[in-house]
């Protein structure tokens, strides 16, 4: 049987994901002081005002207008007319501590406080957390996000080392994979978008994209006659950034994860730290999965984990390998309790999550990167 599936994925100066890398960068510049500083920002970019708020608690003290500043620099927001500039932009900073309420269940777990002893703190927030692997590509993520991310990094490669000269910071890709048989076969239809300067014409755009970045990232063999190109649909995408459309932290939970393909618990990543769990269980989550299926016990596995503020032990594991299993999954799921510590502090200790490793997370998926803790195959 063939179907169609699709992906997205955007540029690092898609102004949600300018936001994203704000306040990335706040908590990397408070963990490299601090590594115990609590940190929720959160950050909306609107034409040339940069709002940053939320709740941080530290011993250290960070210059968080001067770190936006340099994160929209480092993306390449220089102004030039029609984008926001990181040297004259507003840059609003309203920030409080944790709220105290939150704080007594994070600082020590219900558990703890009724004499179990877990030896962690509690979860920060309830909520449910997905991880999700496949064996369809090496670094066992879906073909659809893979292509995207890559693509959608090229992109980005291509205009800060100056091979094409005249693309802007902002853009988005879309790739539509075929799959037959639950097995992709082909890429059916690739969509970007990709902003820049106005002299150049679409003619031209479309040439450079098709052969600096479409042919040298999708395998060739992926490609045929059939496959369909909408590059710059529109005709022109000159305004980018915040100025062509609002920016908030959070809001491309889907292009971070799994690209539609496996489900979704709602919370969002950037900004927060590890013991907030909509982040650390994600990643653990994505970390269990990703070991299930290198350890062939599955060819698809995805693992939910469920969590309440203040108790440190995870009120749920579901395992689902989609029939995909070569060993029965209730043997999978007694070997994640024995192999794995899921409380906040074990996941921390385990995953390393206390260093300022978060920028390098914010764009292009926060899973499939090689060089990230939670993607390590374990003996």
């Amino acid at each position: 049987m063939k179907k169609l599936f699709t992906s997205e994925s955007v540029t690092e100066g898609h102004p949600d994901k300018l936001c994203d890398y704000i306040s990335d960068s706040v908590l990397d510049s408070y963990l490299e002081k601090d590594p115990n500083s609590r940190v929720a920002c959160e950050t909306v970019a609107g034409k040339d005002t940069i709002f940053i708020t939320g709740e941080i608690s530290s011993n250290e003290n960070v210059d968080i207008e001067q770190v936006a500043r340099n994160a929209i620099k480092e993306i390449g927001y220089f102004g030039e007319g029609i984008d926001i500039d990181y040297k004259t932009c507003k840059v609003i900073v309203n920030m409080s501590k944790q709220s105290p309420d939150i704080a007594q269940g994070v600082d020590k777990s219900l558990e703890d406080k009724e004499g179990e002893k877990v030896g962690s703190e509690g979860a920060g927030d309830q909520g449910i957390m997905f991880g999700y692997a496949t064996d369809e590509t090496e670094e066992l993520m879906p073909l659809p996000i893979s292509l995207a991310h890559r693509l959608a990094k090229r992109l980005t490669d291509i205009r800060k080392n100056k091979e094409v000269d005249y693309l802007g910071p902002d853009g988005k890709v879309q790739v539509t994979v075929e799959y037959d048989d639950n097995k992709p076969v082909r890429v059916d239809t690739i969509v970007l978008s990709t902003q820049h300067k106005p002299e150049i014409d679409l003619d031209t755009l479309k040439k450079d994209i098709k052969d600096k970045v479409i042919n040298q990232v999708v395998p060739s063999n992926l490609l045929d006659a059939n496959t369909k190109y909408f590059i710059n649909p529109t005709g022109r995408f000159v305004i980018g950034g915040p100025y062509g459309d609002s920016g908030l932290t959070g809001r491309k939970i889907i292009v971070d994860t799994y690209g539609g393909y496996s489900r979704h618990g709602g919370g969002a990543f950037s900004g927060k730290d590890p013991t907030k769990v909509d982040r650390s269980a994600a990643y653990m989550a994505r970390h269990i999965a990703k070991n299930v299926v290198a350890q062939k016990f599955a060819k698809k596995c995805e693992i939910q984990l469920a969590y309440s503020i203040g108790v440190a032990k995870p009120v749920g594991v579901y395992v689902d390998t989609f029939g995909t299993n070569t060993i029965p999954e209730e043997e999978i799921s007694k070997w994640i309790v024995e192999k794995f510590d899921l409380t906040p502090r074990g996941i921390i200790n385990y995953l390393d999550l206390q260093k300022p490793i978060y920028r390098k997370t914010t764009n292009y998926g926060h899973f499939g990167k090689e060089d990230l803790s939670w993607e390590k195959i374990i003996d």
